[in-house]
């Protein structure tokens, strides 16, 4: 027992909590600081903002203002000339000395350097620059009747105009005065603010594109469209001259609807946050010297808190190290409860670690030893065997249909049956390990002295005993059991590969009828590899193109032609050459590989069938897995579109274990497709047990009679009655009917006397490639034209 002296004595050596609690409470303070500040700083930000806004929207009324007293100055300068007699005459008379002269005089005393007289023929005559004569020209003609000034650009320069009509009485002509806006006027308005502003003046360079026209690049080109197209007349921040400010754009009028030229005013922000630098130090300030008072503070609060805490930690390693600890109880307060707590932890553990141990190792539906027990106890047994010239033998054994169980009475009663399942193998296994490797799947691992008979005894006993139906949650159920028994060293020599040869032999059971058992065998495991094989070049064989199709014809004993061609899958292995359907269509349905090889085969049928004569169709056969994929009417109306062939050429062929899983599903899904046009067959019709059920159910195009018929046809007079039978019940029912494995004439002439619509075998043609149908096919036409 570890008391609190011992915990004392190593308390000097723990300091972390008081500082983690220090550290907790100053960066709480300095969250709440930080709050503090930056609201501060919003509102200061703000106040800021707002005042640069009211200066920059002041300024532009002052400009404006401004303007509109020089613009009249400039007016009555202009109408006091074009109230001269002299001067108007000149005008009317087209005196271009007079005229220059007067005009010179009038800008020398209006202080504009730019001055022109416009006449009714659109001549120019005055001072000014000379790039500005053309446009001032045209101008008086392109403003409206009412407007008299205007922002226009000339070149990279903007100016300011006012026109005068000259009134003789009337107009005879335009006094014009073009005034620049450039630097200076910018840098005069800048004066007049309370606050230091920036005043540019821009010009639409093209599009949303604008430039300064008064100083150098002021900024990004793309930025100042993007201010421009926010809209003009509100303030927005802008990044202009290397710095972030406040901007007011406000449009210069022009003489077209879009002006040419903008004012555009920005205060930075920096200088607008200058005012407000000392509160924010002082903000700053107060708040280290807080964070510092709140640091020697928490340190000696957290001291306090700290020093019965290390004693319970100090007791806590002593009890992960496993030793059996408690802390002695002092006071009332919550320290004292987490102290008797933790007693109540230390007594609890033992109990919790067995319990976790027995749950690490066994199943809890069951409580039979679980996968990892089981392979830990398989390992052991084949490390001890050989030395004590003994085996470990391994039964594996799996209910049969418990899917099926779990499916139609739900999980609880399934979780029944397999207690009830587990119960029944222990008491049959008493000189053995019974686990539950998962789901519906158990092990039997006998004693290391046990005999291969008694594995034999056992697996037969579990089997017969499994075969009687069980009472499980109110429900009897009828189930079974295979096994697949491993035999080691011989059959592994360590656990996971005795395990997977117990499995393999588990399989063949199952391939072998089911409520039986088996014992592995080295060509088992040979299979599952070749098949293993098989799956991976299937895959390569479908992502690689080895797939083809043959077509075997369908001859059309009504109309004596070809009607059509069943399309029949090859692969041809770069290796391992052509492989057999039956070895591979298995493996395919197996791993559901059948789905995406069974959409290739339809739109490759599709396409060929596409060449063919109209009356010529293409039969395609389709799995079952096919059938249950949800999206297998798209994929057909697809491979029909795509081809471009008529639905009613298209024969889909489908056998009776379609119908097995979900009936009404797949009846709507066959008229789904017949509504599209598609033609059903019901292929390998009297090898089941339902078939005239489903005549009834779904009335099909056509039924193809089984070969195995068709080869007796002529010796068994068994075989010609029900042949005759199934072509009698087709006509009744308006079904076609094609006779398969059809090898000999006396077959055919029988057929057709009995009314079989068409034959297909190798009395006809074998499969052909598809480059050979044409070839068939005008060979048959032209047979056709001999009869003819």
């Amino acid at each position: 027992m570890i008391t609190v002296r011992s915990t004392i004595a190593r308390l000097g050596r723990f300091r972390h909590l008081r500082t983690r609690l220090a550290v907790l409470y100053a960066a709480l303070f300095a969250l709440a600081l930080f709050g503090i500040a930056a609201v501060a700083q919003v509102m200061i930000v703000g106040h800021a903002s707002a005042t640069a806004k009211a200066e920059l929207a002041t300024s532009g009324a002052v400009f404006d203002r401004l303007w509109e007293l020089k613009a009249n100055a400039l007016a009555d300068s202009a109408d006091v000339l074009a109230r001269d007699f002299g001067f108007r005459s000149a005008v009317a008379s087209g005196d271009a000395p007079t005229i220059e002269s007067a005009i010179a005089n009038l800008g020398r005393r209006a202080g504009v350097a730019n001055a022109f007289v416009v006449d009714l023929s659109g001549r120019a005559i005055g001072t000014g620059a000379r790039g500005l004569r053309p446009i001032v020209a045209q101008l008086p003609f392109r403003l409206s009747k009412t407007q008299r000034r205007a922002v226009i650009a000339a070149g990279s320069r903007i100016y300011r105009i006012v026109v005068s009509p000259i009134l003789a009485p009337v107009e005879i002509g335009w006094v014009v005065f073009a005034v620049p806006l450039d630097a200076s006027e910018m840098r005069a308005l800048e004066r007049l603010s309370a606050v230091p502003l920036h005043a540019s003046v821009l010009r639409r360079v093209k599009g949303d594109l604008w430039a300064s026209a008064t100083e150098a690049q002021i900024g990004d080109p793309a930025e100042i469209a993007q201010f421009m197209r926010s809209g003009t007349g509100k303030v927005a921040p802008l990044r202009l001259r290397g710095e972030a400010t406040i901007a007011l754009a406000r449009p210069l009028l022009g003489v077209d609807a879009q002006p040419d030229a903008m004012l555009l005013l920005s205060y930075p922000v920096a200088t607008a946050l200058a005012t407000y630098r000392a509160l924010q130090i002082g903000l700053v300030l107060a708040g280290l010297i807080g964070l510092v008072l709140v640091l020697l503070g928490s340190r000696r609060l957290a001291g306090s808190i700290a020093r019965p805490i290390a004693a319970l930690d100090a007791a806590a390693r002593a009890l992960g190290e496993g030793a059996r600890t408690e802390v002695a109880v002092v006071g009332h307060d919550e320290i004292a409860r987490l102290a008797e707590s933790f007693n109540l932890m230390s007594a609890g553990i033992v109990e919790r670690e067995h319990r976790i141990t027995h749950l690490a190792f066994h199943d809890a539906l069951t409580g039979l030893p679980n996968r990892v027990l089981i392979r830990e106890q398989l390992e052991a047994a084949l490390l001890r065997a050989p030395k004590r010239g003994g085996r470990a033998i391994l039964l594996c054994l799996d209910l049969d249909g418990f899917k099926g169980v779990n499916d139609t009475l739900g999980h609880p009663i399934g979780d029944a049956l397999l207690r009830q399942v587990a119960a029944i193998v222990s008491a049959l296994a008493v000189d053995g390990t019974v686990s539950r490797l998962g789901g519906d799947e158990f092990a039997v691992l006998l004693a290391e002295d046990c005999e291969i008979d008694r594995a034999r005894v056992l697996a037969q006993a579990i089997i017969e005993k499994l075969r009687e139906p069980m009472q499980a949650g109110g429900h009897q159920i009828a189930t079974g059991a295979s096994i697949g028994i491993a035999v080691g060293p011989d059959d592994g020599a360590d656990a996971d590969t005795l395990l997977k040869n117990a499995d393999l032999a588990l399989y063949r059971a199952k391939q072998d009828g089911r409520g039986i058992f088996r014992f592995f065998e080295p060509a088992l495991d040979a299979a599952a590899r070749r098949r293993r094989q098989l799956e991976l070049d299937l895959r390569e064989a479908l992502k690689d193109g080895q797939f083809r199709l043959n077509y075997q014809p369908i001859y059309d004993l009504k109309n004596d032609r070809i009607g059509g061609f069943e399309a029949l899958l090859r692969w041809e292995h770069p290796t391992r050459g052509n492989i057999a359907p039956i070895d591979f269509i298995p493996v395919a349905e197996e791993t559901g590989l059948i789905v995406a090889i069974g959409e290739w085969v339809l739109h490759e049928a599709c396409r060929h069938a596409r060449d063919w004569p109209a009356h010529v169709r293409v039969a395609v056969n389709v799995s079952p897995l096919q059938f249950r994929n949800s999206g297998f009417a798209n994929i057909v109306f697809q491979a029909i579109s795509r081809s471009g062939i008529a639905p009613e050429r298209l024969e889909i062929e489908i056998t009776e274990s379609i119908f097995l899983e979900g009936a009404e599903a797949t009846i709507d899904l066959l008229h789904r497709l017949r509504a599209i046009g598609v033609r059903i067959a019901l292929d390998d019709f009297g090898t089941g047990y339902s078939s005239l059920s489903y005549l009834r159910s779904f009335p099909f195009d056509k039924i193809k009679i089984d070969r195995s018929f068709i080869t007796h046809l002529d010796t068994d007079e068994s075989a010609a009655a029900i042949v005759r039978a199934i072509v009698s019940l087709a006509s009744a029912l308006h079904m076609e009917t094609t006779a398969e494995g059809v090898e000999d004439s006396a077959q055919w002439d029988r057929l057709r006397v009995q009314g079989c619509s068409s034959i297909q075998g190798y009395l006809f043609s074998r499969p052909i490639e598809g480059a050979m149908v044409a070839r068939m096919l005008e060979g048959d036409r032209n047979k056709g034209s001999a009869v003819a």
